[in-house]
C-alpha cells in the first residue's frame, strides 16, 4: 500500500499537535536540534499554543506539518530573521515514513512558502555531526557558504549554515 503524503500550515489551533512532534523530535534525534527535549518540555502548552496561533497567520515565520494517511508525522519551521534572511529549520520525519521523502516535501513546501514572501535563497543550518542530515540536504541542492558556529545547547559541537537558491515567485 502506498501511504499518501499531505503538508499543511500549522493551524491556530495546533499548539497540541506542535508540542508533540517537537518532543517526539527530541526523543528522537536530541543531538540535531537547538533546544533539549527537557526545555522543551519545561515550556508550557500555553507556549506552544500561542506559538501556533501566531505562526498560523504570520508573514515571517511559519510551521508546516507533514501528515500521512491523515495523521501527524513530521514538522518543518521557516522563517525571516531579522536581515530577512530565509532559513528552514527544525526539521523532523517520524523514521517510520522517512522512506516516503516526507522531508523533501517539508522542505520544498517551506522553501516556497519563503520564496512567495519574497525570498531567492533558503538557508538551514545543520549540525556537523548529523551527517545523514548533511547528505539530505546536499542531495536537495543546498551547498555549504562557509559559514559555521558553535552550537548554544553543545558548545563543543559545530554547525554549518547551507543555502539553496530558489525561484522567486511571482505575485
Amino acid at each position: 500500500m502506498i501511504s499518501s503524503l499531505t503538508v499543511r500550515r500549522i493551524a491556530a489551533d495546533q499548539g497540541a499537535m506542535l508540542r508533540e512532534l517537537r518532543t517526539a523530535a527530541l526523543r528522537e534525534a536530541p543531538y540535531a536540534f537547538g533546544e533539549t527535549l527537557e526545555q522543551a518540555l519545561d515550556e508550557k502548552r500555553e507556549t506552544f499554543e500561542t506559538v501556533a496561533a501566531r505562526q498560523a497567520i504570520s508573514d515571517s515565520s511559519t510551521s508546516f506539518i507533514l501528515y500521512t494517511e491523515g495523521h501527524p508525522a513530521g514538522l518543518i519551521g521557516a522563517y525571516f530573521d531579522d536581515r530577512r534572511m530565509a532559513f528552514v529549520c527544525a526539521l523532523w520525519v517520524a523514521p517510520a515514513v522517512r522512506h516516503l521523502r516526507g522531508g523533501e516535501l517539508l522542505v520544498n513546501t517551506a522553501s516556497e512558502w519563503l520564496a512567495e514572501h519574497g525570498a531567492t535563497e533558503v538557508h538551514a543550518w545543520v549540525t556537523d555531526a548529523n551527517r545523514t542530515a548533511m547528505r539530505f540536504y546536499e542531495r536537495l541542492g543546498f551547498g555549504p557558504t562557509g559559514e559555521h558556529e558553535r552550537m548554544t545547547r553543545a558548545p563543543d559541537e559545530w554547525e554549518t549554515l547551507l543555502v539553496r537558491h530558489v525561484p522567486r515567485t511571482h505575485d
